[in-house]
């Protein structure tokens, strides 16, 4: 596929590497000479000195040849100006566009085929706000995924020495068969998708895909369900932390706000009920003793600044609170967080990233969530009568080695497949796939060679 990326910040490089990487043919364009040197110097793409606004640089680009331009810019106004150029070159591209102002986002016209012409816009802020409330209401989790519109949930969580998890294989786990099953398990920098015979070990992140309706019950009979969280304090009143703010304050939960700047905390006061605003500096340690932090279920920490958030949560955690979410900017940060007692991280550029890559992936699909890591993804997917997987046992399918079927959603019907599963034409589809087998996985979810 011929993409085009307007923008190599950090989300519009991280597209651009795992397209790359899947042998997509990647066209990168931005006005920052480090940017373009960067991705020259680090990816296998074409990269363009100039701006996405332009007609002529989209042209040189391959705009005409183009499937799919990726506007990532961190200017919403260029984003929109970029698709509208793009619409006026190559009317069947495919335009997916990252915007944050609410403003726009409110005005749903504006990106119809009559006026921008976008077919996909990314609110990251938004992605990023669901993930916090998602992990809330499972304090245990380092992550939760929502899929098939929350009726199946995705948790993962760290296994600790005590857990009853350890040194045990995937068969042995006859608590499991039918309710829940383990679709990867996060080792270090390796990302493994289970057989029957692989075994936890201390320090796995796993992975888990549950019924949502039974959630509670699973968790508990796995020993790793928790109460949700209902003490949080929220620092950074930013637009994430007041959207996040806002979407807590419908609730009977117990939040307080720290928020350096004045101004903002006048703001915040304004619109929020429940929730208390707290005018302070978040890294101050009296400030989180006086606030009782040790009483704590949850602290989020959602600056501007990610060396604060890092500080702002390792404190947090020195201090007694039970878990922390903390905001970072760099994806290349992620792999050492964990290192350094971090409990979760959301990012609204990897929050960004996952929604863009799923409007790239051939076949239907749903949603893609690269996992952990980054070297696996769970992918919700509609199976196609014209595709290999469907009307077969399971057992028989070839599956690509690297890859596993986690769910299949069949109408109201929630199935944790066995070898002896057969899913039906538009039936719903969790997958857990390793990256590198994404090709074959792609070529087993589309069309048969005789359909051709």
């Amino acid at each position: 596929m011929k993409i085009i990326i307007a923008g190599a910040g950090e989300v519009g490089f991280h597209i651009a590497q795992r397209l790359s990487e899947e042998n997509h043919d990647v066209a990168i364009i931005d006005k920052d000479a480090q940017h373009i040197k960067r991705v020259g110097e680090d990816l296998d793409v074409q990269a363009f000195l100039g701006s996405g606004t332009s007609p002529k640089m989209l042209k040189e680009a391959g705009i005409h040849d183009a499937e799919l331009l990726v506007a990532a810019t961190d200017s919403d106004e260029t984003n929109l100006m970029t698709c509208l150029m793009a619409k006026t070159l190559n009317p069947y591209l495919t335009k997916v566009a990252r915007v944050r102002n609410e403003e726009y986002l409110e005005e749903g016209e504006l990106f119809s085929k009559d006026v921008l012409g976008i077919d996909h816009v990314i609110n990251p802020q938004s992605e990023m706000v669901n993930t916090i409330l998602n992990i809330m209401e499972i304090p245990a989790a380092s992550e939760v995924i929502d899929f098939v519109g929350g009726r199946v949930k995705l948790i993962a969580f760290l296994v600790t020495e005590t857990s009853p998890f350890v040194d045990r294989k995937l068969l042995s786990f006859s608590e499991l068969r039918g309710k829940a099953l383990i679709g990867a398990i996060v080792r270090g920098e390796e990302v493994v998708i289970p057989r029957g015979e692989d075994s936890i070990r201390s320090g796995d992140l796993v992975y888990i895909v549950v019924r949502t309706a039974e959630m509670d019950e699973t968790l508990k009979s796995l020993g790793v369900s928790e109460k949700a969280s209902r003490r949080v304090i929220i620092v950074g009143g930013g637009q994430t932390g007041a959207a996040l703010a806002r979407e807590m304050d419908r609730t009977r939960i117990s939040v307080k706000i720290i928020e350096e700047d004045s101004a903002k905390c006048a703001s915040l006061s304004e619109i929020l009920d429940h929730v208390i605003v707290i005018n302070g500096d978040g890294t101050d340690r009296d400030l989180l003793e006086e606030e009782n932090i040790r009483d704590v279920d949850l602290l989020v920490a959602v600056t501007g600044d990610e060396a604060s958030n890092i500080l702002i949560s390792l404190l947090a955690k020195g201090l007694g609170a039970r878990k922390t979410v903390t905001r970072i900017s760099r994806l290349s940060y992620l792999p050492l967080m964990s290192a350094i007692g971090i409990d979760t991280v959301v990012s609204t550029r990897l929050s960004a990233a996952k929604a863009i890559l799923q409007h790239i992936r051939p076949g239907k699909i749903i949603s893609v969530a690269p996992l952990k890591g980054e070297h696996a993804e769970a992918i919700e997917a509609e199976a196609l009568e014209t595709s290999d997987i469907v009307n077969t046992p399971l057992s028989k399918v070839k599956m690509p080695r690297g890859a596993i079927i986690g769910a299949i959603v069949r109408k109201d019907e929630i199935i944790i497949p066995r070898g002896e599963s057969i899913i039906r034409p538009k039936d719903r589809l969790i997958i857990f796939a390793l990256q590198e087998v994404m090709p074959k996985l792609e070529k087993l979810l589309t069309v048969k060679l005789e359909y051709f």
